[in-house]
């Protein structure tokens, strides 16, 4: 097993390097539009969303967001985003499919401070900063609940669950699509039918994944080379999934898994 494998396997390191790793981004790709931290996400044939012009550069991740978090209406309803990244997702949901409100809350403090500032503008839109595993918010508060491609991060997964299943209102929506590798599956597995949630529905995205990472190849690449220093190219091309990488390699022969889910949590009745 690598050694960045054995370091995230233990909690406290995980938290550690993340939290050193996102800010670290930030600061590096600013100026530079990058809006949208996870991988991406086109079907065979293409999804062909209608997007206004200032977000087509975004497709296949804001795609991402469409297949996870539209799984149920959001129109006039309460919705948290955890672990929010950069806030591309939360601003096109919140303009496109009108909640209520949306709250995107991350543990990376100058992502909400870049989110605040790119995406004040948008009625509605909320960002705070806050820990994944300590929702900072009563129990029973939200409609729907999206997380995407972050839970591999967190220390404490099922912590998290249990927090996700605190403060969702009963009848509420968990939309969640994120990966592990082949020796995480099985714990990854267990905590999610042990959490007090019921499976809507699931799917296996890999396919639709790897188009995506291969859409966005060109601008991933340009952006390793020109944000990041050199000691830190192979790793972040890792992060982006750019082809030839372990990430990349590992979505195509399926030694990692990457899903979707949409989880309700349970009524007084069940």
């Amino acid at each position: 097993m690598p050694l960045i494998d054995q370091l995230l396997a233990l909690g406290p390191v995980r938290k550690a390097i993340w939290k050193f790793w996102y800010p670290f981004l930030t600061r590096r790709v600013a100026g530079e539009e990058v809006l949208f931290l996870n991988y991406a996400y086109e079907e065979d044939p293409p999804v062909g969303l209608r997007l206004d012009p200032a977000d087509e550069p975004n497709r296949a991740c804001i795609q991402l967001y469409h297949h996870v978090a539209t799984q149920v209406e959001l129109r006039g309803i309460k919705v948290l985003e955890v672990s929010c990244g950069h806030g591309g997702g939360a601003s096109w949901l919140t303009r496109t499919q009108h909640p209520q409100s949306y709250t995107g809350l991350d543990l990376n403090p100058a992502g909400i401070s870049f989110c605040r500032q790119r995406h004040g503008g948008v009625a509605g839109l909320v960002f705070i900063e806050g820990d994944a595993q300590q929702l900072p918010f009563p129990s029973n508060t939200f409609d729907v609940i999206v997380n995407v491609e972050a839970s591999h991060c967190y220390p404490d997964f099922p912590k998290f669950l249990a927090e996700v299943a605190r403060v969702l209102r009963p009848g509420g929506h968990f939309l969640y699509a994120d990966f592990r590798f082949t020796n995480g599956l099985a714990a990854w597995e267990q905590a999610l039918a042990a959490a007090p949630l019921a499976v809507v529905r699931t799917r296996v995205i890999n396919p639709e994944v790897l188009r995506g990472l291969e859409m966005n190849s060109t601008r991933s690449a340009a952006l390793v080379v020109q944000r990041l220093p050199k000691f830190l190219h192979a790793l972040g091309r890792d992060f982006a999934g750019l082809e030839g990488s372990r990430i990349h390699t590992a979505v195509r022969t399926g030694a990692l898994s990457y899903r979707s889910w949409c989880f309700v949590k349970p009524g007084p009745d069940g």
